[in-house]
Formats: structure tokens, sequence, C-alpha cells
């Protein structure tokens, strides 16, 4: 059964717009979802996850219909949009405190096991970090709720090699057990070679090959 299905998403913008996206996930398996900058990506997978308000089309997760069980759903997806911007005075400690909150799975184990692997200290401000590493602690967050499905925007953007590859790695080890699936953009083709077992091509909003 796939675990993610994406049918004829629509959304206008005045200069842009997404035509008819479609596309499917299986699970147990990594998606690559590549295209330029502006081509549509970030826009996609905010219409999938109802942070906009898609003009068509129907998003299926869980073989359930998004729109009608999305408080459900989302206990389930770990989400990641770029990284972490919000509260730049705030400690890392205080930010997952309120996060950890929203999801009943939470998990306090997996949640230090990725402290520890990606060095991050809670006691740290988010102001503090670098880009990679705020690309890392939304990682952590994203991770620690037992979530099957992640959709991740760009997750590797501002790592340096050595921290882009543990984390591809990290990928293929989340997928091992059958029971997870991944979807990330990304338009660093070499992230794909590495880690993807699919690709879906989007460009100018439209979706050329997946």
């Amino acid at each position: 059964m796939n675990i993610l299905e994406v049918e004829n998403l629509r959304k206008t913008y005045p200069a842009f717009t997404l035509a008819n996206v479609s596309f499917a996930l299986e699970h147990g398996y990594i998606m690559g979802f590549i295209g330029s900058n502006g081509a549509g990506k970030p826009t996609t997978l905010k219409s999938i996850m109802g942070l906009v308000i898609k003009d068509g089309g129907t998003v299926r997760v869980f073989g359930e219909d998004f729109a009608q069980n999305e408080l459900k759903i989302k206990q389930k997806i770990g989400f990641m949009m770029g990284g972490t911007d919000y509260f730049p005075k705030h400690k890392l400690k205080q930010i997952s405190d309120v996060v950890k909150r929203f999801y009943p799975d939470w998990s306090d184990t997996a949640y230090r096991a990725y402290l520890k692997r990606f060095e991050l200290d809670e006691d740290k401000r988010v102001d503090e970090l670098s880009n990679g590493m705020r690309v890392k602690y939304s990682l952590a967050l994203a991770l620690s709720h037992n979530a099957e499905l992640l959709i991740l925007d760009e997750p590797t953007s501002g790592l340096d090699p050595v921290a882009r590859d543990d984390l591809l790695e990290l990928f293929q080890e989340l997928i091992e057990d059958g029971d997870k699936s991944i979807l990330f953009s990304t338009h660093i083709t070499s992230d794909l070679d590495k880690c993807a077992d699919f690709i879906t091509y989007i460009k100018n909003g439209a979706i050329l090959e997946s």
C-alpha cells in the first residue's frame, strides 16, 4: 500500500501555478523531490501538509483522506520546512518542551539520541546556531515522535559534505524496517545518487517524471 498518494494537486498564485501534481510513495522507500528554485517544491509540500489551501486535488496518507483526518494523520508525520528560524532568543530546550506537548508518541529517548548524534547543545539559543545546526535541530524534532512518514524540504541545505553524508546515511537507516518512508526535496543531485529509491522531477509547477 502507498503511504502517500497525491492526485491532481492544484494551487494558483498570480505569478505561479501548481498544475495537477500527481505522484505516490510506497512504504519503506525514499523519494527525492527535485527541481530548480521556483519549480514548485515548497508549494507542493505545503499543499500536501495543508499549510496552504489547495485549489483542487486530493492527498491520501496511510490510505486516508488528509483533509478529513488532518489532526490524526499529522501525529504520524515528521515535517521539516527549512531550518529553525523562529524564537531566535529561546534556548533549544524551551522550544523542545513546547513541541513535544503536541505529540502523544513523543520519545525523549529518541530525542536525546538525535541530540547526541547531531552534537546539539540544548542550552544554546537558536541565534547561536549555524544554518546547518538549525537544520539538524529541526530534524531532531521531526524524528522524535515515531513518525512513519517524513516530509522534508531541503534537509541537506547548509550542511557541510560530512554532515550531509551522515544525514543521508541516517535516512537509509530509518527505512530499513520497511515501516517508514521519506519524501525530501532537494536541488543537490548527488543527494539523490546516494539514497533515493525514487525521484519525482518538477518543473514550472508540473511533474515531468516520477
